[in-house]
């Protein structure tokens, strides 16, 4: 998940839209803390009607990715990509800056301020079991605090199985190192060039670098010109050099605050919510999609389908499935030739670390169990 604070230049993205795509084909406090955090996984589909589903077919990947945990660094490693001199590599919690223990969250909808984890270095192998891999994999500020926890970017990268993957917000690169040992073809985008730096860096670290295109850009601007190009629907009939099969969604949540709930939430001015008025310890005000960065998530959500049905969306714990139901409207009805209309459902999956609920992933399209025949 990063943090989309730039917008414009396009950096890299002429080159993949208009030259790469042209190919033919794609270019084939201890490490043991992370075994005993095994996911835990949670789902359900939320029904936006009734209606058959077609049979079982999978997306492979012609059998040309490579799914092994860990590689030799030194086979791919390439010197100019090490990223040390952008952030530092913490061997030790007493290396680990005051200011990001704790970051302190004030709002004038809160009677007192709340202080969250910035930094929780005790995670470091959960975050990537290569951690202290040399030259050490490297998270800037956000990366602690955003990263995807490495059993659960597996687990969604299983799930997500493809030949080519579009990870619109790639942070440090969490997500999509999972993705390039289980898809061909992975397109990193991120408008920080440091956190890009330090996703190649830590992609090198578990030797999938070359299976990954890092893109300095705006996801929306990408979209948008992805979109235009002739062919660029998200039918059968698109050549495979130009088509995107799943984009994996994980926005900029708004920071550790975003367990405090959305605005409206604090205000009470949004009486539509799945959890207690007054949260519990172990509770937290509902997400809204509205809080989601750059845009509200529903926008972002229309916005990606115009790329591909199949989605990924990875949201906060809290966030209302009541909202997640209403991206499918009346008009996501898909159809085939093949077989009888359906009507499509999305698939939420709770994301657990020990007894942790950590995130949500919401699958659309031919991601749900059961409507494969969606792909």
């Amino acid at each position: 998940m990063g943090k989309a604070k730039r917008k414009g230049g396009l950096s890299g993205v002429s080159r993949f839209v208009f030259e790469s795509m042209k190919s033919d084909s794609a270019s084939s406090d201890a490490p043991n803390a992370s075994s005993k955090a095994t996911p835990e996984l949670g789902r359900h589909c939320l029904d936006h009607g009734d209606g058959d589903v077609h049979s079982k077919r999978r997306k492979g990947n012609d059998g040309l990715v490579l799914e092994e945990e860990k590689q030799s660094p030194k086979a791919t490693w390439v010197k100019k990509y090490e990223a040390g001199g952008l952030a530092q590599h913490y061997t030790d919690i007493s290396q680990v800056p005051e200011h990001l223990h704790k970051c302190i969250f004030t709002s004038q909808f809160l009677s007192v301020s709340r202080s969250f984890p910035c930094l929780d270095f005790s995670q470091r192998y959960r975050f990537f079991s290569l951690y202290s891999e040399s030259p050490g994999c490297l998270l800037d500020e956000e990366g602690w605090y955003s990263v995807t926890p490495e059993l659960l970017a597996n687990q969604i990268a299983e799930r997500c199985r493809c030949d080519t993957i579009l990870d619109a917000f790639c942070g440090v690169g969490g997500n999509a190192i999972a993705f390039a040992k289980t898809c061909q073809r992975v397109i990193a985008l991120d408008t920080s060039p440091t956190r890009l730096a330090l996703a190649r860096h830590n992609a090198q670290i578990y030797g999938v670098a070359d299976r990954i295109e890092f893109i300095l850009g705006d996801y929306l601007s990408f979209a948008k010109s992805y979109s235009s190009l002739p062919n660029s629907s998200t039918t059968q009939n698109t050549p495979a050099t130009r088509r995107i099969d799943v984009v994996f969604l994980s926005p900029p949540w708004g920071g550790p605050s975003y367990l405090s709930g959305s605005v409206d939430d604090l205000t009470g001015q949004n009486t539509i919510s799945l959890t207690p008025d007054t949260p519990t310890p172990d509770e937290h005000p509902s997400y809204s999609l509205s809080s989601i960065q750059p845009v509200h998530g529903a926008q972002l959500f229309n916005i990606t389908r115009r790329i591909t049905k199949n989605v990924a969306y990875y949201v906060p714990r809290n966030t209302r499935l009541d909202e997640i139901g209403a991206l499918l409207t009346d008009e996501d009805v898909a159809t085939s030739e093949t077989s009888p209309r359906i009507t499509e459902k999305v698939e939420v999956e709770e994301e657990w670390m020990g007894n942790k609920l950590k995130a949500l992933t919401c699958y659309f399209g031919g991601l749900v169990s059961g409507q494969e025949g969606l792909f």
